[in-house]
């Protein structure tokens, strides 16, 4: 991220009507721990936390994070859906830009900000994602967890198809 797309994002951060919690990894900080220094210390404690890594996925099943801000990778998303955590994606590269549509616009579980880093657009993002449209993002982000933990459930299709892999690597061996 550039210094001035880190501004951004931290701007529509601060301007929205939500709590946060930013995690930049030191590889996207290099270079930029002043800035985020800074940004720290202007960072209400009551309004948000800036930190530089987390367990995402601990940190995505606790009941107190209503959406992720995700580049869409695949590991991402994946660990998104079965949080049943709504998304605001950022696709840069390679398979994101496909994760990001199909997270907002087959899914449902919502919103595509493409190649747009504008703190205006952070902010609305985050206001419909997490209060205007609340409960339309979070219905549809549990009834897709809810459909992948069915399928990796004894039964579901994850299940029965890493079974049958199993079943035929034991059968090809000699």
């Amino acid at each position: 991220m550039t210094k001035e797309e880190i501004i951004e994002i931290w701007h529509g951060l601060m301007n929205s009507k939500t709590q946060f919690l930013w995690v930049i990894t030191p590889s996207t900080a290099q270079g930029k721990e002043e800035l985020l220094k800074e940004l720290e210390e202007k960072t209400s404690k009551k309004k948000g936390l800036i930190m530089g890594w987390v367990p995402q996925e601990e940190v995505l099943n606790h009941k107190a994070i209503g959406a992720f801000l995700t580049h869409s990778g695949w590991n991402s998303t994946l660990e998104s859906v079965t949080c049943g955590v709504p998304m605001i994606c950022w696709p840069y590269f390679a398979d994101q830009q496909v994760n990001s549509r199909f997270v907002s616009e087959v899914w449902k579980l919502g919103l595509d900000m493409k190649d747009v880093c504008d703190r205006k657009v952070v902010e609305k993002m985050v206001n419909d994602v997490m209060v205007n449209r609340k409960e339309e993002f979070l219905r549809s982000a549990m009834e897709m967890a809810e459909l992948a933990y069915k399928s990796v459930s004894p039964g579901g299709s994850s299940y029965n198809n890493f079974h049958n892999l199993i079943q035929f690597i034991r059968s090809a061996s000699p």
